[in-house]
């Protein structure tokens, strides 16, 4: 008996045995995750003290930043851009710490190294969700596709033209050779223009705010579109490519692109729908601290979720920033409608100011490889990648709009094309082998980058002044001052748009009664806007006005109160 049961558990072990093995090929065992070793004792210790110092140093360099844009508004100096003077300063902080470690005083190699994991993480991320969250809702769905065609269409020749020739110039052994993924990757980073300088420019021309729109909308779609075409190409360059011919390359590429292009726009879309929908049925206005709080949580989530799947953070959280305040910021109470404004804008500025800074910073910290002809000829492409982008694509869209886009107003347009932080960052991101190939794309970026704001940023009072004399008279007749300074005129305005409080009636006075509403304008004002958004009441409109009276009431007592109240500066004050 004893014999027959052995049998017959050896039995039922190899039966068990057969079956383990048999579902083990069916199904494979996803590869657990690697655990990133933790650091403990002396070596945490260190990193601690390490970060500690990059943190220090950062916020040094941003204080000196913000003390130099100070004097710069103080003395009026509004004929230099900011970004100019912050690169410039930073270039002089690079050159002084260069000295301090020949000397061997000190070595700071690693606190004034840009690390681009810090770009995409802290420092884009708010920068492009405050161009969403400030952008001018209503011209900017009324040119949505003039906008789309220059940030789509124009960045995708522009990158091509590049990519292409840095390609072909390789071939025939005129410049440093690349392949083609390497190539196009180039071509589509070098591709993002800089939006500060570029408004800066045209709200110092006082141009049409419908061109100036359209340049607008084009240069935030063109960031997140020349990383999103950036990422095909590196998604490219991972694959195995060799047995693969150019039309299937190419169409694996669009399918990439639209993947990521469509899905992280939908996403952010989502997003910014949902946090509509929950501040507009979870009152929190008479808790601004909270209501700003989840305010702040919806503006970050759609990045995190969007990485986490693979898609592009930045195109979800621009297009999150677009729909939150377009729907979202109406949910919200008159304090945190201004808190979330300027908040928006400081961090935004902090975030801007940190990365032209270190983009100075780099000429002295990061290991160049210089080409001559590899440099110069890029510039020549990069230039005329963007007049192939401008010119035509002005010339077709002139023939559907109603206020055309000028020969002065394209050549402008061609020249504040300028070059800024989301190349300089994307140049570090890539992942090229032989490490003499990152150097050399890295460099050149820089320089690329330096040249257009330097010599571009700084030439621009000039051209305006040949190409736009008569604005220019006018300007001085009417002892107006030519402001580039981005940061002052934000600080002296509030976006009356963002703060518009509509009862019902008011709100189908003003718009569903509309006439000449058509499309999408229409079907927003009819359906979307009524569903997404809180109709305030009379009683919720005035207890608005008194929280914002007592605020203002509570801020005017501490001023009186303050150690320096005075009765003169009461009637200053008034």
């Amino acid at each position: 008996m004893a014999e027959f049961a052995n049998v017959t558990h050896e039995a039922i072990n190899v039966t068990l045995r057969t079956t383990l093995a048999a579902t083990t090929k069916l199904v494979v065992p996803t590869p657990a995750k690697p655990i990133l070793p933790v650091q403990t004792g002396v070596q945490a210790q260190q990193e601690e003290q390490s970060s500690g110092m990059t943190i220090f140093f950062s916020l040094l360099v941003l204080a000196i930043c913000i003390i130099l844009v100070h004097l710069l508004i103080k003395y009026r100096l509004h004929f230099l851009p900011e970004s100019v003077a912050v690169v410039s300063l930073g270039i002089l902080m690079g050159a002084f710490i260069k000295i301090i470690e020949a000397q061997k005083l000190a070595n700071w190699k690693e606190e004034e190294m840009f690390r681009p994991n810090m770009f995409f993480l802290l420092l884009l991320p708010p920068i492009i969700f405050e161009s969403g969250y400030s952008l001018h809702k209503g011209n900017f769905f009324q040119n949505i596709g003039s906008i789309t065609l220059f940030s789509v269409f124009g960045t995708a020749i522009s990158a091509f033209i590049v990519g292409g020739g840095i390609y072909f110039l390789g071939q025939a052994d005129v410049i440093y050779k690349l392949n083609m993924t390497d190539s196009f990757a180039f071509g589509s980073l070098i591709s993002a223009v800089d939006p500060v300088a570029t408004i800066a420019i045209f709200n110092a021309l006082n141009v049409d705010p419908v061109l100036n729109m359209l340049v607008f909308g084009e240069s935030i779609l063109n960031d997140a579109v020349s990383i999103v075409l950036t990422n095909t190409a590196e998604g490219l360059t991972r694959e195995n490519m060799s047995d693969v011919s150019g039309w299937q390359t190419f169409l694996q590429a669009l399918g990439y692109f639209l993947k990521m292009f469509f899905g992280s726009a939908a996403l952010g879309t989502l997003t910014g729908l949902i946090s509509a929908l929950v501040l507009k049925h979870i009152d929190l206005r008479k808790t601004p601290s909270l209501e700003f709080g989840m305010m702040i949580i919806f503006a970050y989530l759609p990045y995190g979720l969007a990485e986490g799947i693979s898609l592009s953070g930045i195109m979800a959280i621009l297009f999150s920033g677009i729909v939150m305040s377009h729907y979202t910021h109406h949910n919200l109470s008159p304090v945190t409608q201004i808190l979330m404004q300027q908040t928006l804008r400081t961090v935004a500025f902090m975030c801007e100011t940190c990365v032209f800074a270190f983009l100075g910073l780099s000429i002295f910290s990061f290991p160049h490889k210089f080409e001559t002809s590899f440099v110069i000829w890029c510039i020549v492409l990069v230039l005329f990648g963007r007049a192939v982008n401008i010119f035509p694509l002005s010339y077709l869209l002139n023939f559907f709009r109603d206020h055309k886009i000028t020969p002065k107003m394209m050549f402008i347009m061609w020249f504040s094309g300028l070059r800024g932080a989301i190349p300089y960052a994307l140049s570090l991101h890539l992942g090229l082998e032989p490490i003499e190939k990152r150097q050399l794309i890295g460099t050149t970026t820089i320089i690329i980058v330096l040249f257009t704001i330097l010599l571009l940023g700084g030439g621009t009072m000039p051209l305006i002044r040949l190409i736009d004399i008569e604005d220019s008279k006018a300007r001085k007749r009417n002892k107006k001052d030519i402001n580039l300074s981005k940061t002052e005129k934000m600080g002296n305005t509030i976006e009356s748009e963002h703060l518009s409080e509509l009862t019902e009636e008011e709100y189908e006075a003003q718009y569903i009664k509309r006439q000449d509403l058509k499309g999408f304008m229409w079907l927003d004002a009819k359906y979307l806007n009524p569903f997404f958004t809180r109709r305030l009441t009379q009683e919720d409109l005035h207890h608005g006005r008194i929280q914002m009276k007592t605020l203002t009431n509570k801020w005017y007592e501490e001023v009186r109160q303050g150690p320096s109240g005075s009765e003169d500066d009461e009637q200053e004050l008034l």
